[in-house]
């Protein structure tokens, strides 16, 4: 049986959803509760498997109840928010594992494909062991001994692409890795961040106001340029000769899109042995295959450690299929900084 903790302030709301999570028998409603100080106050009792969390909520808000949940007894949050924005970023990057728009969970629709769908992410989601983010507090060794040869080879032959894979976890992680890079980066950092449909324009926001460097949305058919480009919704990005960007809309390469997959495998396609993949926090194996590509054209393919992941699950599946490094998120950013592009290490 899946224990499930709500905290919305709309007991209407609370009512529906209620309904629908617990149409299979499967999932039982723990708590409900209208003020996340109440639910902070029970959670210990309360055996929950999964958390759900409004942001607009009198008292604490949302965000602040996520971050005291992760530091005070870790679990799988999803958010269930009217708002599309930078605040939906940040309770994800407070340590979040969801975000989904209230107006698409049909809490109509208990026993037809919506309810179902929802009962299903659920489930998933519940399964997940998360951890605390990890906060960049630690000073960074320094690249050339955290990563060894592999990095020094690396910054021998010069980069001229990194591309960025994460999911569950991942703003939280991004922001550690991104927010060490100056604010003018030497090559183009390309990033696929799995989030649900019409959130992703909050993230870059969110990441543009959070780190030095500047956050961009992706346009098909643009250069390349140096900065931190991010995938669109529902779109794949790729990168072809020049460096240029595309994206697709209509291909599916498995789970996902944007695939991270995709990304990687065309930067080891365009870029060979200038091209760095990494792979960050995240539940599947979406990346791996592209590390693998990366890794067989000469390029570097840097996985995040378990020990510092929300979610170990897509940098495990890269650490097999070859990243030649495995970091702990603090040890990352600095190793990508400490690499040189091509164009520098040529002259």
């Amino acid at each position: 049986m899946t224990r499930v903790a709500i905290c919305d302030d709309s007991r209407t709301y609370v009512h529906a959803l209620k309904r629908v999570l617990e149409a299979d028998g499967d999932i039982a409603v723990v708590g409900a509760y209208g003020r996340a100080e109440d639910l902070l106050t029970a959670l210990p009792s309360l055996k929950a498997d999964l958390v759900t969390m409004d942001l607009e909520l009198p008292g604490i808000d949302g965000i602040e109840a996520v971050r005291r949940i992760m530091a005070r007894q870790p679990l799988p949050i999803v958010v269930l928010s009217s708002h599309a924005d930078e605040r939906a970023a940040e309770a994800l990057a407070a340590g979040a594992v969801d975000v989904l728009p209230k107006d698409e969970v049909m809490l109509g629709d208990v026993g037809g494909a919506s309810g179902a769908a929802v009962r299903r992410r659920m489930r998933r989601f519940s399964r997940l062991r998360v951890t605390a983010p990890i906060a960049l507090l630690r000073p960074a060794r320094r690249p050339a001994e955290a990563a060894g040869g592999a990095l020094r080879a690396a910054a021998a032959r010069g980069v001229r692409a990194v591309g960025i894979v994460a999911s569950t976890g991942g703003p939280s992680a991004l922001r550690a890795v991104l927010g060490v890079l100056p604010a003018q980066p030497d090559v183009p950092v390309l990033v696929v961040q799995h989030m649900t449909t019409g959130f992703t324009e909050g993230l870059v926001r969110w990441l543009d106001s959070a780190i030095s460097a500047p956050v961009r949305v992706a346009v098909d058919g643009t250069a390349a340029t140096p900065g931190v480009w991010l995938a669109p919704d529902e779109q794949h990005l790729t990168i072809a000769a020049g460096p240029t960007m595309r994206l697709d809309r209509c291909e599916r390469r498995g789970p996902h899109r944007p695939s991270g997959d995709a990304l990687l495998a065309s930067m080891a396609q365009s870029l060979g042995g200038g091209a760095v993949g990494v792979v960050l926090t995240g539940m599947g194996d979406d990346g791996a295959a592209g590390v693998a590509a990366v890794v067989d054209r000469g390029g570097l393919a840097i996985a995040q450690d378990a020990a510092t992941s929300a979610v170990a699950g897509m940098p495990g599946a890269a650490a097999v299929a070859g990243a030649q490094l495995v970091l702990a998120l603090h040890e990352i950013g600095p190793a990508i900084a400490a690499l040189r592009p091509r164009a520098q290490v040529a002259g």
